[in-house]
């Protein structure tokens, strides 16, 4: 028979829930993960790959100083853009700060639109094979020497379904893929398929479903704002940065180009909208596999939501 401490402890595990507001960005869910923390009492855990950065946040479209202030957030301003950060840090900062705050609350929300991050903490993070360093080698020249578009095409023909989800203007995230199908000889999006599991709570999936047309307007309109608010002086003051990875990404790099000479500056304007659009389509691909969720309507209520959340 189980001890009863063992009894007590599986039974708190039971009882610890992680809320995740996933969904396209632009799409609401900041709002909701507020309004939900605020309810239940609890903080939240963010799982944005670019809020983590302190220097930037015009483009990153971080809360408001006052949301930030009303409800604790871990993983915003956390971190510098010189700092080394990825998914694997992430999923080992963020599952301390969880055992922490379950102790305190059996309810902690997390939201974000960074699909990996999210994964890492839902199922757990996944195991890659070592990849040769002959492959790296190899990898890296195509990129200097052919470009991104060359390593695009590659991972299509490797891994179509992981091109699908991918951002294909991270250099950084195709590489990896490309070098790890290239050593495998396994498609990259075969390793997130393996049975892995956090064991000290249940995850209760909210995912944010919006109209495309109405989540484009209003993708245009916050590009619009973050435009108003100064977004091209903040990405002139990082532009001796720009080949960070922390800086690649939508509203950044386009300006970048614009400082080269490469863009004029309605084109950089119409370029940060298509990809932000983009973006979001992919989340959404991404979300996709979900199946257990419950899906936030415009006009959701509130106690809908608790009910899926508490069953």
């Amino acid at each position: 028979m189980l001890s009863t401490a063992i009894v007590a402890v599986i039974y708190l595990m039971k009882k610890n829930k992680l809320v995740y507001i996933g969904g396209p960005t632009c799409s609401g869910k900041t709002k909701l993960s507020i309004l939900l923390a605020s309810t239940l009492n609890t903080e939240i855990i963010s799982c944005d790959s670019r809020q983590i950065y302190k220097e930037i946040s015009i483009g990153t479209a971080k809360p408001s100083k006052i949301n930030l202030k009303k409800i604790k957030h871990h993983f915003i301003n956390h971190v510098s853009i010189h700092d080394d950060f990825n998914v694997g840090i992430f999923h080992k900062q963020a599952n301390k700060i969880l055992e922490s705050l379950f102790k305190k609350n059996n309810t902690v929300v997390m939201v974000g639109g960074s699909g990996l991050y999210a994964d890492s903490i839902i199922c757990g993070i996944d195991h890659f094979p070592k990849v040769k360093a002959s492959i790296k080698k190899q990898v890296i020249s195509l990129f200097k020497n052919e470009g991104l578009q060359k390593l695009n095409s590659m991972l299509r023909e490797h891994d179509p379904e992981y091109y699908r989800m991918v951002d294909k203007n991270n250099a950084r995230r195709v590489i990896r893929a490309l070098e790890v199908c290239l050593s495998s000889g396994k498609p990259f999006v075969s390793f997130f398929k393996e049975k892995r599991k956090n064991n000290f709570f249940k995850t209760k999936i909210l995912l944010m479903d919006s109209k495309r047309e109405k989540l484009y307007k209003k993708i245009n309109k916050r590009v619009d704002k973050m435009i108003s608010l100064g977004l091209e002086k903040e990405a002139k003051e990082f532009y001796k940065y720009r080949n960070l990875n922390s800086l690649q990404t939508v509203g950044y790099k386009e300006f970048f180009e614009y400082f080269n000479g490469k863009y004029n500056y309605k084109y950089t304007i119409e370029e940060i909208k298509k990809n932000t659009r983009r973006y979001a389509k992919r989340q959404t691909t991404w979300n996709k596999k979900y199946k257990e969720v419950f899906l936030v309507k415009e006009n959701y209520k509130l106690n809908e939501i608790l009910n899926f959340i508490n069953n």
